[in-house]
């Protein structure tokens, strides 16, 4: 009894320090608009960059043509081809490992590797490497690590994140470089579109459904982009586009406020990241962390009385032993005796011969640190809709937001919670208004639709 009390104990306070109620998220929302205008109006007035993707057109369903994506953003890579005409869309691709000493050779090489591997995928076809009916070739690249753009088809790398560790990179314009490859490979394409993965999920939502607006990523990182009126962004030099809108890369991921509910637990996450003080928002709502977080929950509570029996810690010990996957998997285990809790108990943290109770303990952990994350977000979304002036009761402009990403596509409970988040935040009648729907492969989908959106042929 001594030990299921102090267990209670640990859950109690956890359940306290996660809530989430409605005028907490009422405050993170405000709290990101603030943040978000602030980072619009110049550089580096906010936690989060506002990042000017240059995109101010995303695809509407009328494209047509061939076109081609390179998603680059982990130790693999991807090509894809896509035919538009209409919005049954079937795209191909292929994906390539990078070898490892590619990974911290030089530009050149890596660059030269992708660009082969191109010009097989485009040899495949059956058609010559030159022009396609009369066209050149064109290709929307998804470059997932951080780069600062100055147009729709440049970029300088800023830094490496992952494994890569390319230095004559740093501060080169990625799009020259991939330019450069194809031409030596005698591939004869162009560049129309350097994008991130958040702005591809955007671009894939717009392409079915004029009313997305907003693009978000919930997988193991986080992120949003939105569409913005251009006349908004003090920060924008030059003519305001035709269109009068603006693509903006929030990067909330970084967002930070007193708001936010933060535990024990994501401190001692924070500190011992390889980002301290960094990404604070992410840390809170993505895939990558929530495991770590509940391993956090369960190593206080085996410290603190005997509920796990006599264990060894050292698998509890170890950083992220514990992913969302199997976090997922006991939220929503629905045997008698909570069989997967126990397999997923005994899996990864050697903790065998559990009681029942002690396993509804877990899921009432797994409970409390989703649902937590998933109201987070939907205050951040919230956040976003506010400052387009949507989501209003008076305002009847339908606002579709498209997402992408593991953690709402796989994680049932996750997406209700979020779902109920948000018709709580903006009010029944407001939230009639307001959609959501998933947008599968936004990362490479999404580069040849706003490549298509941008082609040289078209505008």
């Amino acid at each position: 009894m001594v030990a299921a009390a102090a267990a209670e104990r640990v859950v109690a306070e956890l359940r306290e320090q996660c809530a989430t109620p409605a005028a907490r998220l009422d405050g993170v929302a405000a709290a990101m608009e603030e943040e978000m205008r602030a980072g619009l109006e110049h550089e580096g007035g906010s936690k989060i960059k506002m990042i000017i993707s240059y995109v101010d057109n995303l695809p509407n369903g009328s494209e047509e043509g061939l076109f081609y994506a390179l998603d680059l953003g982990g130790t693999n890579f991807r090509v894809l081809r896509v035919q538009l005409g209409g919005k049954d869309i079937k795209p191909e691709s292929r994906e390539v490992s990078i070898p490892p000493h590619l990974m911290s050779g030089n530009a050149a090489e890596l660059f030269g590797f992708i660009a082969s591997a191109l010009a097989k995928f485009v040899a495949d076809e059956g058609r010559s490497n030159g022009v396609l009916n009369g066209r050149q070739r064109e290709l929307g690249f998804t470059f997932s690590f951080p780069v600062r753009q100055s147009s729709i088809t440049s970029g300088t790398l800023i830094k490496w994140t992952k494994a890569f560790s390319i230095d004559d990179a740093v501060g080169e314009d990625v799009v020259a470089e991939l330019q450069t490859a194809m031409e030596k490979q005698g591939v004869d394409m162009r560049v129309s579109a350097l994008i991130n993965d958040t702005v591809g999920t955007l671009a894939a939502g717009s392409y079915y459904d004029e009313d997305v607006v907003i693009g978000v990523i919930l997988g193991t990182g986080s992120n949003a982009a939105y569409v913005e009126k251009a006349n908004a962004i003090p920060k924008l030099e030059g003519e305001l586009p035709k269109s009068g809108n603006m693509v903006i890369n929030t990067e909330w991921g970084n967002f930070s406020s007193s708001c936010l509910p933060i535990t024990e637990y994501d401190q001692a996450l924070d500190e011992e990241s390889l980002n301290p003080r960094e990404q604070i928002f992410e840390k809170l709502i993505s895939g990558m962390y929530l495991g770590d977080i509940v391993r956090r929950v369960l190593l206080k509570i085996a410290s603190q009385s005997s509920i796990f029996g006599d264990i060894n810690r050292t698998k509890l010990k170890t950083h992220f032993i514990l992913r969302t996957p199997d976090i997922s998997a006991m939220h929503h285990d629905e045997t008698p005796d909570l069989r997967v809790v126990a397999e997923k108990l005994e899996e990864n943290l050697k903790i065998t011969g559990t009681s029942l109770e002690t396993r509804k303990v877990v899921v009432e952990i797994c409970d409390i640190v989703t649902s937590r994350s998933a109201r987070l977000a939907a205050a951040g979304i919230v956040g976003i809709i506010r400052k387009i002036g949507r989501g209003t009761a008076g305002n009847k402009e339908k606002t579709v937001i498209a997402i992408d990403g593991g953690l709402f596509k796989h994680y049932g409970k996750f997406r209700q919670s979020l779902e109920s988040a948000l018709v709580e935040l903006l009010g029944e009648e407001a939230s009639k208004s307001v959609g959501i729907k998933l947008a599968n492969d936004g990362s490479g989908l999404g580069a040849a639709l706003i490549a298509a959106a941008h082609s040289q042929y078209i505008n």
